[in-house]
């Protein structure tokens, strides 16, 4: 049967569709996926591959919610308790996404279950399963034709595991989800085999095996649309086929290498091998045996179930011993057996089993979801073919000589009591933590704070704060909102519905930025100093630099996150222990040169740039300086005046202009944007070829028209053109809009923008020797604002034109600038950025692309989807329940991960680093110096504290920009005797101040210290 053509709702979808790709996100919507169990993992799968967007999920458990759930399952409330679990989570699941069908199925899968209804589904995602089923429903998937994609997944206390059988046969369409890389050619040798060499010996990234085909060489040209498979020899040069036969001329200049991703077919070995002989990934090198003996244990934790028809008894002993020889038994049965058994952590295993951690269950539930997505989009490389994880560092190890303090207590707690004990529950219950940002990964945070019952009204307390509103764009991986939720503020919405998940939570949300204009009211010093510990849910570099600044100040610990599509990381920042995040930077993006956006665009997204440029020029700018011009100037007459004098006047020149060419009719602004398109992408085609003629040569007698530089080709406009008619609406709406121009549907059709333009005389290229910069090492030049002499009069003249018009009030009234927004399809934004920059590309023979990723790139949109959100999320979460132990700097992981591939990367945090200042004296950037001063405490005394503590001489003390002590500077001597009060003038109130303050080196050199926060006793 034909399937039916599936719209993409952009609205919802952006940021995934950049994930995945419009291919993947079809096949998605025609798929239907089961997941078993609805407990703690099973929700979190559910909810990721709900907003994911398959067509059909089902939901099935044969259990009743008990109040234990209520402390991982975050679509449970307690007047759930007593129903079926699948049956009372589906209407929660199903407000998630208007395109997904939910089903609840309200039955147990076990051994004498009829397997027939599995065939619906795509993928079958097992969880809460005893082993011999998981077994045989793995059997049954193998057996259909096609194959049934096969996942298992489990949380056990402090322990998980994820398992995935894709069949015998799993086409994987497309392996990491990158950009193809496109590799501009300086040479291609005659061989076998051939050598290319990158122009410039730019890196070109590739690796061997992987495949490219080439276009636009000039010589070879035998292997333009030819696809090859590449052999690296080093980071700028690689092999590729033979090139030494006859129909391969000699290599002259030119060309691209454009990466092909080629589809390819990997095969699974079933449960039943893989339990003999499992394929492992190891997330954590400082844990590299533990994955085996996970496995192990959890063989062995179902093997104890069946034996005993119960799971180990909590913090057992004596249960935890009968594990641990169960382990041994198994161990004697795999192929590649274990030298030696964990017994430590089977025994954890046991203790914990009957517990569990919903940071935990997000981790493994983002994780896991990822692979249903890849099972039935074919989209990623799958898990091959276990993945085990374990966060023991969790429990204290105090805490775990005390084994009543693990007994549950019949309450929602329960799950997590078993894991970390009674103490440390109450510990998370009385925290005080801020979190800044409460956007996809801040309602991921505080659903996790919610279950694990952090910061509750007693003693503790959540203060959030994010200044946005919700976007319809934020529904698909912000699944603390609904549509009903569109424009009101993130972090209210998101405070209320974590409300619902826990009552006991005292939250406190609020709209302000953290910045430095909140640093002195909101806040402040006294504020975090208030808090036991921050988070950061922040997207971009600028507001999470300042944050991190503000923890070292007042020395208080950061969990630091991110993702970028599928991508994530996590940072741990422990005051005195770790570096901060302020300590590494990424690397600068490269600059693209002056002249390569003004002239010479080498890729499409050089256009876009141009284009955005235009944008934000012809829009933004000038508009924004007409109003200001007038609004500080005042009377046109007094102006004109004043330019006929030959005064300059800031800006004069350029709103005499825009007043000359401003448009009040909508035909006007037609005729303006059929007169732009003139202008860009034809005249300028002709200037470049006038000044620089197809056969110019270089010094050295090389062409000037060569690779990464394009020939210009003059368009000639076409209004049966789309791309063309389109560059006309949506330019000419902006100028109305700018304008105060209203338009109606007729305005844009066909018909009326032909009747306007039909007729213009459009002017002719007239060559001219207009300077074209060449040089990549020249900067855009300042715009000169305000002219001379001749400038000057013709700007008057232009004035006393339009002043002497019939329409001056229309020509002069205040113009409406145009603030870029990305998301809004009626505005024309990015229609006059996607064909402005295909346009030009065009011109340039360059490769169109299609409006979507136009959008993205002028929009800056960071591609995001709701799995890696929920790992990175989850990750955190577990860190912060280490944070509070204050436990040394190995036990806490910083972690890198990319679903697509998949891998997780745990390792220890960066150590902070140590300065010395003089033998015996070191400091690191955690570090604080204090002074307590009085009313009279001078300056002298304050220097000489240094010099009676540390031995050294200050030469040098400030406070922000403000130089308050330099020995050499004129007058800085008499201060010595004046107190400081009187010098640094605190206002009222202010206890203290912060100081830079600089020592006398060795060898004259200066020591930078800690900074020295200055206390006025008064």
């Amino acid at each position: 049967m034909e399937q039916q053509v599936v719209e993409i709702d952009d609205s919802l979808y952006s940021r995934q569709r950049y994930v995945l790709g419009d291919s993947a996100m079809k096949r998605m919507a025609h798929s239907a996926v089961l997941v078993y169990g609805m407990g703690g993992l099973g929700i979190e799968i559910a909810k990721n591959i709900a907003l994911a967007g398959v067509k059909n999920l089902t939901v099935q458990d044969g259990k009743s919610a008990v109040i234990q759930d209520l402390g991982t399952q975050f679509f449970l409330r307690e007047e759930d308790l007593g129903k079926n679990r699948a049956e009372a989570s589906c209407s929660r699941l199903a407000e998630l996404n208007p395109y997904v069908l939910l089903t609840a199925l309200p039955s147990e899968l076990n051994m004498e279950s009829d397997l027939s209804y599995l065939t619906k589904y795509q993928c079958v995602i097992l969880t809460e399963v005893p082993m011999t089923v998981q077994v045989q429903v793995n059997k049954f998937c193998r057996q259909q034709t096609p194959q049934i994609q096969f996942i298992s997944a489990d949380v056990f206390g402090v322990c998980c595991v994820g398992f995935c059988d894709f069949g015998d046969n799993f086409e994987i369409i497309d392996e990491d989800g990158e950009e193809p890389k496109e590799i501009f050619i300086e040479k291609i040798s005659k061989g076998n085999p051939g050598v290319v060499t990158c122009f410039k010996n730019r890196v070109h990234g590739l690796e061997s095996g992987d495949h490219v085909t080439f276009r636009e060489i000039n010589g070879m040209t035998a292997l333009n649309g030819q696809t090859c498979p590449v052999k690296v020899l080093s980071p700028y040069t690689f092999e590729i086929c033979d090139t030494s036969g006859a129909e391969f001329a000699p290599y002259e200049h030119g060309g691209i290498a454009r990466q092909v991703k080629m589809p390819r077919t990997v095969s699974f070995n079933s449960l039943e091998q893989e339990i003999l002989n499992p394929t492992l990934l190891t997330p954590d090198l400082c844990k590299f045996e533990a994955p085996a003996n996970l496995h192990l244990g959890f063989l062995a934790l179902h093997k104890y179930f069946e034996k005993f028809h119960r799971f180990p008894n909590i913090w057992c002993v004596e249960d935890g011993t009968t594990l641990v020889s169960i382990v041994k038994e198994l161990n004697s049965e795999l192929i590649n057996k274990i030298a030696s058994v964990d017994e430590d952590l089977i025994r954890l295993l046991s203790y914990t089993c009957l517990g569990g951690l919903a940071p935990l269950c997000a981790v493994l539930g983002g994780f896991v979801a990822q692979e249903g997505i890849k099972a039935v989009t074919g989209k990623f490389t799958p898990l091959k073919q276990w993945l085990y994880m374990d966060c023991r560092e969790v429990i204290n190890k105090s805490d775990a000589a005390t084994t009543a303090m693990f007994t549950p207590r019949n309450d929602r707690y329960d799950a997590q009591r078993i894991c970390l004990g009674q103490r440390k529950c109450e510990r998370l219950a009385q925290l005080k933590l801020f979190m800044v940002g409460c956007g996809a990964i801040g309602c991921e945070m505080l659903k996790n704070y919610a279950l694990l019952g952090i910061g509750q009204k007693q003693q503790g307390c959540i203060t959030i704060t994010d200044n946005d509103l919700i976007e319809k764009s934020n529904l698909n991986r912000q699944f603390l909102f609904r549509p009903a939720d569109i424009q009101k503020p993130k972090s209210l919405t998101a405070a209320n519905a974590v409300l619902q998940i826990n009552p006991d939570l005292k939250i406190e949300a609020q709209q302000h930025k953290v910045c430095p204009q909140t640093e002195e009211k909101v806040y402040n010093d006294a504020f975090f100093e208030q808090q036991d510990i921050v988070v950061n849910a922040l997207d971009n570099i600028e507001a999470r630099r300042y944050v991190d600044s503000r923890c070292v100040t007042n020395q208080r610990a950061l969990l630091e996150s991110g993702t970028l599509g599928t991508k994530g990381h996590v940072q741990v920042i422990v005051p005195h222990l770790t570096e901060s995040y302020s300590s590494q930077n990424d690397p600068m993006d490269e600059s693209v040169p002056y002249c390569t956006l003004k002239s010479f665009p080498a890729s499409i997204e050089h256009c876009i740039q141009w284009a955005r440029d235009k944008f934000e020029s012809s829009f933004a700018v000038k508009p924004d300086l007409f109003n200001k011009f007038w609004k500080q100037h005042g009377e046109a007459t007094e102006i004109i005046t004043k330019l006929k004098n030959g005064q300059s006047l800031d800006g004069a020149v350029q709103v005499s202009k825009m007043a000359t060419n401003r448009s009040a009719t909508w035909c006007q602004c037609v005729q303006l944007a059929r007169l732009k398109f003139q202008k860009y992408f034809n005249h300028k085609a002709k200037h470049l070829l006038h000044i620089f003629p197809l056969d110019t040569r270089m010094q050295d007698g090389s062409l000037f028209w060569q690779s990464p530089k394009r020939p210009p080709i003059p368009q000639e406009f076409n209004i049966q053109n789309s791309l063309h008619f389109l560059f006309i609406v949506s330019t000419a709406r902006l100028y109305a809009g700018v304008f105060n121009i209203p338009v109606t549907t007729w305005d844009t059709s066909v018909e009326t923008i032909k009747s306007i333009i039909e007729d213009m005389k459009i002017p002719e290229y007239r060559p001219t020797n207009k300077r074209v910069v060449t040089d990549e090492s020249v900067s855009k030049p300042a715009e000169d604002t305000t002219g001379s002499g001749d400038d000057l009069l013709d700007a008057a003249n232009r004035l006393q034109a339009s002043v002497s018009g019939d329409k001056v009030n229309q020509v002069f009234s205040p113009m409406n600038p145009v603030e870029f927004e990305k998301d809004d399809d009626t505005n024309s934004h990015i229609d006059f950025i996607s064909t402005a920059a295909n346009l030009r590309g065009a011109m340039y023979n360059i490769e169109s692309i299609d409006r979507l990723k136009a959008k993205r790139i002028a929009g800056r949109i960071v591609p995001a989807i709701a799995t890696t959100t929920a790992t990175v999320s989850g990750l955190v979460t577990v860190e912060l329940i280490k944070v509070i132990d204050e436990l040394p700097i190995e036990v806490y992981k910083n972690a890198f991960l990319n679903l697509a591939l998949p891998i997780i990367v745990l390792s220890e945090p960066g150590p902070v680093e140590k300065t010395t200042i003089k033998e015996g004296l070191t400091v690191t950037m955690w570090d604080r110096w204090e002074v307590t001063g009085t009313a009279d405490f001078t300056l002298q005394q304050f220097l000489a504290y240094f010099k009676d503590k540390y031995g050294l001489e200050v030469t040098m003390v400030s406070h922000g920009v403000k130089m308050v002590y330099v020995p050499f500077m004129p007058g800085h001597k008499k201060r010595l005797p004046q107190q400081m009060v009187k010098l640094l003038k605190p206002s009222a109130g202010q206890r203290y101040m912060d100081l830079i303050i600089s020592l006398e080196g060795a060898e004259d050199d200066d020591i930078a210290c800690p900074p020295v926060r200055y206390y006025f006793g008064v």
